[in-house]
């Protein structure tokens, strides 16, 4: 009986893992290492079915206490669901030279509480997955800390420059409209 039981709970988790990898967009396919730890962060589980902001960092960039108000955004909406991911990058040489010195900017400095990955690269032919999508869905990062809102069904619904702030209205509408939209799985 037992391992009747056992058979058939394998046989319904082996339909369910199709049917989750289905929902979950080509944006999120694929993980990122994430900063300071041996654990991934897999876009996929993490970031399914959320509305999702995505910024690419660095550590000695003139923006840099933008991650302030990231993380004042991130608290302000995690609780309608709104995940951020912070990917730093050495593409415009101004990224620290270790991921330590990158984690003590991020969480030491500003008190970043959002996922953030290993430094990455995020424009060019060697960007990674997750850039390539952004891109190919709204435009490349110009600069560190462009900033793409993206919805739940995996969607870039827009796209702001450095100089576009945490707090400008212009983002929270987008941010708003992200955590409005539907569930892939809801969709008609």
């Amino acid at each position: 009986m037992l391992l009747r039981a056992f058979a058939i709970s394998l046989l319904l988790s082996a339909i369910a893992v199709p049917a989750l990898a289905d929902e979950c967009p080509a944006l999120l396919q694929g993980e990122l290492t994430q900063l300071r730890s041996k654990d991934s962060i897999d876009l996929c589980e993490r970031f399914a079915g959320k509305p999702l902001l995505v910024v690419n960092t660095a550590s000695f960039c003139g923006f840099t206490p933008q991650f302030k108000g990231l993380e004042a955004l991130y608290q302000r909406y995690k609780g309608e669901g709104l995940e951020v991911l912070g990917v730093p990058s050495d593409d415009f040489k101004q990224e620290a030279g270790s991921s330590e010195e990158t984690a003590k900017v991020c969480y030491v400095n500003y008190g970043v509480s959002f996922a953030m990955s290993e430094p990455q690269r995020v424009s060019g032919a060697d960007a990674i997955g997750l850039f390539k999508g952004l891109a190919a869905q709204s435009q490349a990062p110009g600069w560190n800390f462009f900033k793409y809102v993206v919805d739940r069904q995996g969607r870039v619904l827009a796209s702001f420059p450095s100089t576009t702030l945490a707090d400008d209205p212009a983002l929270l509408a987008a941010v708003e409209q992200a955590i409005a939209s539907a569930p892939a799985a809801n969709r008609q």
